[in-house]
């Protein structure tokens, strides 16, 4: 499963959820991207207000305010075995 977290540098928000979905890595296997927002036109006037935005393949985009048990049980039910 891949999980995508758009983000930009210098936001302290962006940089948490990246260390969450680190720590899940070791109870959930996915493929984390970071994809930054400033190096794609599309993407910054998609989500240049809304960062740190996760795109779970499988599952729904996850907006902030993002919290341990929200993004672990959508990894689980992008994964199929919701919890």
């Amino acid at each position: 499963m891949q999980v995508t977290l758009y983000s930009k540098p210098g936001c302290l928000l962006c940089d948490e959820l990246k260390i969450m979905l680190m720590e899940l890595q070791a109870e959930v296997e996915f493929a984390l991207i970071e994809r930054n927002i400033e190096a794609d036109a599309e993407d910054f006037a998609r989500y240049r207000y809304l960062i740190p935005v996760l795109d779970i393949e499988g599952g729904a985009l996850l907006y902030p305010p993002h919290t341990w048990d929200a993004v672990r049980n959508a990894l689980y039910a992008a994964r199929g075995q919701a919890r």
